[in-house]
């Protein structure tokens, strides 16, 4: 049972077994919509139900009402090393009995299908050979075709397995009253091979090749089909892999290897070359370079030292790290991802809910087409054969399995390629939205710039000490200093010369108002606000009209000014891009923000975005979006904090980037994973190019039975042949989901100039 539960509904997820087309979610879902309050909602490409009901009705009664409808439920077992295992084993098996299944039918069915179709090849009773080897295939090879059929029988429900079934039965049973009455069996017999069906010379035709056809046929169809969803789900079970089993924790006693379950928030634990980082925490000792690829999407190792955040699954890339956990289990951002990864893919798309309430009256209507087929063909005075071709055809032909197979394929392909790019998206609403958004409204600290202060510029006096020695000095000295503006320094200047401690400083001194000044090296260090008595070439250098968005201070060594540093909180590196690529997907930027006006208009001016609204109270921006969806846009909001998370419910679309807020990204229907805002434009497109898969996908599903099914009601569609392209359709909507596992961000243009006399910031 899912942990998202309210005091009015409790969400669970089963696992369900037999589903084979759209008609069988469609079963499933009004099944369990009997019950009192209950909605569900059924995926055919993972073989999962979610399940919304009262706390009041207990997963025995959901199974149970599953079962009611001829198919398997369980509730799936909690999370571990052995269910992991349990899980590929059971998979393995199965493939391995469809394999098995699939070869011997090829091996037995092949000679009737050659025999059938190359009459030079046709020796004295082949047709009795062709009877020997057709018979297993039609009882075993198709056993689970007649099995799914009789149990939904059973229940008074017809699927894709019944058409199946009786189409393979209608045409063995009519070889069979050929072969023993109708002449069909005279040792001399030949019969012609036609795509269409044929007039009789006297002796009735038999259509072996059919009976083995059909089965052959969607059996590899759906063979192959399996491979390829199972291929669209690859980035979930990368993320599931990536879990560590064991860790090796540190504490009074040594080091010990503990499974990853018994790990507790607060214990430390170690990371060595080339090791998994078992979950979330915090680096206490040591420095590496921690490869996040297969987490967040970041191509390039990011170093960390003591008290940079790390995030498990992660892969150490460097030395020996020691990291305290600060999270543990679901509460993992690795857990997070997986579990909104797996959420999306239980979703569905508007399409495709109106593709499944029509699958739900396909098969019934698809049966009543085939007796009607047969009664016409007989009134009209065609032969029976004939009849019974056309009748079966219209049986085979018939093909719900595509229009179940459109979305959850590509959803699955599309989810989980966003997950590698960075993107979550939480569904198919959100895939939705993202692909009809037309404005978005960007929060500014943490969103489109770092949220936090640091050193942007730093301009050294010509013939001076130089930048980096400068740097570090003014470093040293802030290490006494609590001000955001001396942490910002002296983070610069331990980043300067990585591994090298910075100098010690001795007489520290405050300057309220003004700076700080101490002796470091027997030199005094002095950090202050600046002057009116600057080198004409660091007062060329200060911003124009602009300390409202960067602060600067000089730094004086023995009196002598020798640097001025720019502090600010500056601008992320994709943010230029990010809102220029947006624009040119025609989604308008707006900026809104809590922070005051100078430095609001500082970034978009140097973001050519045109609305800018400074001071936004978390009411102010709820109303803002509230006033742009009254004006006909459909909004989405990016931000990081608790400030953001009304705006972001309250959008048509909240976006939150994952180095924000927990707050933030509950209310979220997308999360950019590693907090690059580029990414949005990426997910934009992913959107885009993944609706037009889906709509590509049920266009082809309807188009495909809307031209075949009348060619077999009017008798120019062979069984077999409708056999194959049955199974062509639904391996054309999968192999068209599976381009997007390989979708690559494309920009819209080149990288935009940056404008050459811009506001700094």
């Amino acid at each position: 049972m899912a942990a998202d539960s309210t005091s009015l509904t409790v969400v669970t997820d089963l696992a369900v077994g037999g589903m084979t087309c759209a008609a069988c979610v469609r079963r499933v879902e009004k099944k369990l919509a009997r019950l009192d309050g209950v909605t569900a909602n059924v995926n055919l490409a993972t073989g999962r139900a979610r399940v919304n009901h009262p706390p009041g009705v207990g997963p025995d009664q959901l199974i149970a009402a599953v079962e009611q409808a001829g198919y398997s439920a369980a509730l799936p077992e909690p999370p571990g090393k052995r269910r992991r295992e349990n899980e590929d084993e059971d998979e393995a098996e199965d493939a391995r009995q469809e394999r098995d299944r699939l070869v011997i039918t090829t091996l037995l069915a092949l000679p009737v299908l050659v025999l059938s179709m190359v009459p030079g090849l046709q020796f004295r009773d082949w047709q009795w050979l062709c009877f020997v080897l057709a018979a297993p295939v039609v009882v075993w090879g198709a056993w689970p075709f007649h099995l799914r059929a009789a149990r939904g029988l059973r229940h008074s429900a017809a699927t894709m397995d019944t058409l199946v079934s009786l189409g393979v039965v209608a045409s063995f049973a009519w070889s069979c009253y050929a072969l023993f009455f109708g002449g069909a069996g005279d040792p001399g017999m030949r019969m012609p091979f036609s795509l269409v069906p044929t007039a009789s010379d006297g002796v009735a035709h038999i259509y072996l090749e059919a009976a083995v056809g059909v089965p052959l046929f969607v059996l590899a169809g759906r063979h192959l089909e399996a491979r390829a969803r199972r291929g669209t789900g690859a980035a979930l079970r990368s993320l599931a892999r990536l879990a560590a089993k064991e860790v090796s924790v540190r504490d009074g006693d040594g080091e010990r290897l503990i499974p990853i379950a018994q790990l507790r928030v607060g214990q430390v634990f170690a990371v060595r070359p080339g090791e998994r980082l078992a979950t979330d925490g915090t680096v206490v000792e040591g420095g590496s370079a921690v490869d996040l690829s297969l987490v967040t999407g970041e191509s390039e190792p990011v170093e960390v030292g003591p008290g940079a955040p790390v995030i498990g699954g992660a892969v150490n890339a460097g030395g020996l790290i020691l990291v305290r956990a600060t999270a543990v289990g679901a509460d993992t951002q690795l857990s997070r991802i997986t579990r909104l990864v797996t959420e999306a893919q239980a979703g569905k798309a508007r399409a495709q809910r109106l593709a499944d309430k029509v699958a739900g009256v396909f098969v019934p209507v698809v049966l009543a087409l085939a007796v009607t087929v047969l009664g016409f063909w007989l009134g009209a005075g065609a032969e029976p054969q004939a009849a019974i071709t056309a009748c079966v055809a219209v049986l085979v032909v018939a093909c719900p399995c595509a229009l179940g197979l459109a979305t959850p394929t590509a959803l699955m392909a599309a989810t989980g390629r966003g997950a590698q790019l960075g993107v979550l998206v939480s569904g198919a609403r959100a895939l939705e939205g993202l692909r009809h958004l037309d404005a978005v409204v960007l929060d500014k600290t943490g969103t489109l710039t770092s949220g936090h202060m640091s050193v942007a510029r730093v301009t050294a006096v010509p013939g001076g000490l130089g930048e980096e020695r400068v740097v570090r000095l003014a470093g040293a000295v802030e290490q006494g200093s609590e001000h955001p503006l001396g942490r910002a320094i002296t983070a610069h200047a331990r980043r300067t010369v990585p591994g090298e401690p910075l100098p010690a400083v001795t007489g520290f001194l405050a300057l309220p108002g003004r700076g700080v000044r101490g002796r470091v090296a027997g030199r005094l260090i002095e950090v202050l606000a600046p002057d009116d008595a600057l080198p004409p070439a660091l007062a060329r250098a200060l911003p124009v009209g602009g300390t409202a968005a960067r602060t600067p201070v000089v730094v004086r060594v023995d009196g002598e000014t020798e640097a001025l540093m720019e502090i600010g909180d500056v601008l992320r590196p994709g943010s230029y891009r990010a809102v220029d690529r947006l624009r040119r997907l025609g989604v308008r930027p707006v900026l809104a923000t809590g922070d005051r006006e100078a430095p609001a208009r500082a970034v978009a001016a140097d973001l050519r975005i045109e609305e800018v609204h400074a001071r936004c109270t978390p009411e102010g921006k709820a109303a803002l979006v509230r006033e742009l969806r009254e004006q006909g846009y459909r909004v989405a909001v990016v931000g990081d904090g608790v400030n953001d998370a009304a705006a972001l419910a309250g959008a048509d679309l909240g976006i939150a980037m994952g180095t924000g807020t927990d707050v933030a990204i509950g209310a979220a229907d997308v999360t950019l994973v590693r907090g690059d805002i580029e990414t949005l434009a990426d997910a934009v497109s992913l959107a885009r190019s993944a609706l037009g898969t889906i709509r590509a996908n049920l266009l082809w599903a309807f188009g495909y039975n809307v031209v075949t099914v009348p060619l077999a009601m009017v008798g120019l569609l062979n069984p077999m042949l409708a056999a194959v392209a049955m199974s062509a359709s639904s391996l054309l909507v999968v192999g068209n989901s599976l381009r997007l596992r390989v979708w690559r961000p494309s920009p819209t243009g080149g990288r935009p100039t940056r404008p050459a006399a811009r506001t700094p910031l």
